[in-house]
């Protein structure tokens, strides 16, 4: 292990920091200036490094930020501890938006010091491993057995032309699959394109797939190349391919075929050497049976399958791939590289992940930028994800999974007993989710459920469009109304009756018009 340094002007803190740690076995050098600091780091680095803020030797007289920002600039891995006797607001926060691991104001314990060092040394230990973890494998992270099968699927097919068809569920990857399907092959130096049929409207999917000739249609002002053309002697990749229009299938098919396609509005043949590799989430067999898809291109396509796992089943994968992709964010947004916590980690472990990877990355985008502090514990993940069961009964509700700003009660909450709506709650409620009787409705076990379904059956019967939204707001407006009767309308108190935050409670009343009510 590297040795920490300590850069204080003070001499009795040098000392005793260095005695301290020489009695915890961890080596220490020290240095008495930043600039003494920062010539040695042209020579080397350390495992951890602590210093003050206000020393002399420095441009400015926080030379401890500028030590700082020029050791992360030169070792953006490095943790940085910033000592200071002046606790003021600014200095805190120059050192945490410069980087720094933590801030320790003096005078400090010396113990709570040692503590806060070995957390720095522990940290600073796994980076570097995960790092080299990283480095190994640029492409596709992945130790999980399944995808250790995908990885030697790549290595067989890679040298061959032969189509294949990716299937796996949305945000599991397939792209990337594809791109280093590509990548391997003889045709890396040729262009590797991309087409979500999905994402083209109808009437414009023909002339991007095939190109068109100048005035084969209103607007066709010029000769456009499609995405074969594009693609000549590379490989053509056709996501979401379940998606493709019927007649659109019979063209792919005849290039499939016999290589051979025309443009928009062309009569010449074009040669088409391009290797094809599709994608879809669907399941092409079903579609194949229901007659949504051609049985003859599903076969053409259907040449060599790679099935990627859901993220589920490759649980062990996903500290990994966290890590990975905090420091993608973090490089992306030009800030620090957060770190997760084990009990937080032990949390996503847990976690189905209905998104998969794409969800994953989402989420370390989101605590790159919202999670308050450097380390990320299991308080800072979206609410939703620290209780999945109450998640679960949200989105079946109509609530977004991945919504961050939602609160949700606790999984372990206890279970409360039937509330009795009273007649101004139920007022709110849509007529097709009251009862028959002109009694108030009352909020127990399945009956809720069964006259939600019934509420939904209704306004989807009529043609009513964002129905979720609807009786979700609906919903939440009731059960916020009968909360503030409870509790004599003390926000704060209904807020932690109702298991989320004072501020979603306040932004909630706002948003449904439920001001007029607490003075009721």
């Amino acid at each position: 292990m590297k040795p920490i340094w300590v850069v204080d002007d003070d001499q009795s803190i040098r000392w005793v920091l260095e005695k301290t740690l020489a009695r915890e076995s961890l080596p220490c050098r020290t240095f008495s200036n930043a600039q003494e600091a920062l010539a040695a780091l042209e020579q080397g680095s350390p495992q951890v490094l602590v210093s003050d803020i206000r020393m002399p030797g420095g441009i400015t007289a926080n030379a401890g930020l500028e030590l700082l920002a020029k050791a992360k600039a030169k070792h953006p891995g490095l943790p940085v501890i910033i000592m200071t006797a002046f606790s003021d607001l600014e200095s805190a926060v120059s050192a945490f938006q410069g980087g720094a691991f933590e801030y320790l104001p003096k005078p400090f314990d010396v113990d709570q010091a040692v503590e806060l060092i070995r957390r720095a040394v522990e940290e600073s230990l796994r980076e570097a491993g995960v790092e080299e973890k990283i480095e190994a494998t640029p492409e596709i992270l992945g130790q999980a057995p399944a995808m250790q099968d995908v990885f030697r699927a790549i290595g067989r097919l890679a040298q061959s032309n032969v189509t294949v068809l990716i299937t796996g569920e949305s945000g599991s990857g397939k792209e990337l699959v594809a791109k280093a399907l590509h990548k391997h092959s003889p045709r890396t130096n040729q262009p590797f394109i991309a087409l979500n049929t999905a994402a083209i409207p109808k009437d414009l999917l023909e002339s991007e797939l095939f190109g068109h000739e100048r005035g084969a249609f209103t607007g066709a002002q010029t000769m456009r190349r499609g995405r074969f053309e594009q693609a000549e002697g590379g490989t053509l990749f056709l996501d979401e391919i379940g998606d493709m229009p019927a007649e659109l299938q019979t063209r792919l098919l005849r290039v499939l075929s016999d290589g051979h396609f025309y443009r928009v509005g062309g009569h010449s043949p074009l040669k088409a050497n391009v290797r094809v590799i599709a994608a879809t989430h669907q399941n092409l067999d079903e579609l194949v049976h229901l007659g949504l898809f051609r049985e003859d291109l599903y076969h053409r396509l259907n040449v060599i399958r790679l099935r990627l796992p859901a993220l589920r089943e490759r649980a062990e994968d996903i500290p990994l791939l966290t890590r990975n992709f905090l420091q993608k964010s973090a490089k992306d947004l030009g800030v620090e590289t957060k770190r997760i916590s084990d009990a937080a980690m032990k949390v996503l472990c847990t976690l189905s992940f209905p998104g998969n990877v794409r969800q994953l990355e989402n989420l370390c985008h989101w605590l790159t930028v919202m999670a308050p502090a450097q380390m990320v514990e299991v308080k800072d993940l979206p609410p939703e994800m620290r209780a999945p069961d109450a998640a679960l009964k949200a989105r079946a509700l109509g609530r977004s999974a991945g919504k961050p700003e939602a609160d949700m009660p606790a999984a372990n909450a206890p279970a409360s007993a039937p509330v009795s709506v009273p007649a101004s709650v139920s007022a709110s409620l849509p007529a097709s989710l009251l009862p028959a009787s002109s009694e108030p409705a009352s909020v127990v076990e399945g009956g809720w459920e069964e006259e939600l379904a019934r509420a939904a059956a209704g306004l989807l019967s009529q043609g009513g469009e964002q129905v979720m939204e609807q009786l979700t707001r609906q919903f939440e407006a009731a059960v916020i109304r009968v909360a503030l009767r409870h509790t004599g309308g003390r926000r704060i108190e209904a807020a932690h009756r109702l298991g989320i935050g004072r501020n979603t409670i306040t932004r909630k009343i706002q948003e449904l018009g439920l001001e007029h009510d607490e003075g009721q």
